[in-house]
């Protein structure tokens, strides 16, 4: 029975269909998506709650740039 949830895939967002990542042997990420599309659909998709109450959150959210 566990065998079968291991090799079950999760349920995921449209966009991150085929989305994989893996931490190897030293520690270190592997995707096979780059970290700029996935920091991206971050930006696009997920509400940041330490820089929502900023006057201008909304306006550098549209244009997808956080500095």
């Amino acid at each position: 029975m566990e065998k079968e949830k291991k090799n079950k895939n999760p349920k995921v967002h449209q966009s991150l269909q085929g989305f994989n990542i893996e931490i190897d042997s030293f520690g270190a990420l592997k995707s096979n998506v780059e970290i700029d599309e996935i920091n991206t659909f971050l930006n696009k998709n997920v509400e940041d709650k330490k820089l929502k109450e900023r006057d201008d959150y909304r306006n550098i959210k549209d244009k997808g740039k956080f500095d």
